[in-house]
């Protein structure tokens, strides 16, 4: 299982020494909002500030990506994702793709 502190958004991974390049991983998943979702986000924008529901929706979809992007990593061989990315689109109209990507490496404790 890869850890936390073993992902990073930069090109190296402080303290280790990358020795293997595994390639680009990515996790993706797709989600769309329920009726009842879209009724208390509509309630929520009428009050104005944050939309708390689309918050949570927002963040249990990136954990999903991200999950499944590490799971990418460890079949792989790597334990360890460097230059870790998030990309979003939507797909049809209340759709949306949301994608974790990076590079898997193999690195050790210098």
């Amino acid at each position: 299982m890869i850890e936390q502190n073993m992902v990073t958004t930069n090109i190296e991974l402080n303290g280790y020494r990358i020795t293997k390049s595994l390639g680009i991983v990515r996790g993706i998943t797709v989600r769309s909002r329920s009726i009842f979702g879209n009724i208390a986000g509509g309630f929520q924008t009428l009050v104005g500030g944050k939309i708390s529901i689309y918050t949570q929706l927002c963040e249990k979809t990136r954990e999903e990506a991200y999950q499944l992007m590490l799971q990418h990593a460890e079949e792989r061989g790597g334990n360890a994702v460097i230059n870790m990315r998030y990309d979003a689109n939507e797909v049809i109209g209340g759709v949306t793709e949301v994608l974790a990507y990076g590079t898997a490496v193999l690195a050790e404790i210098v």
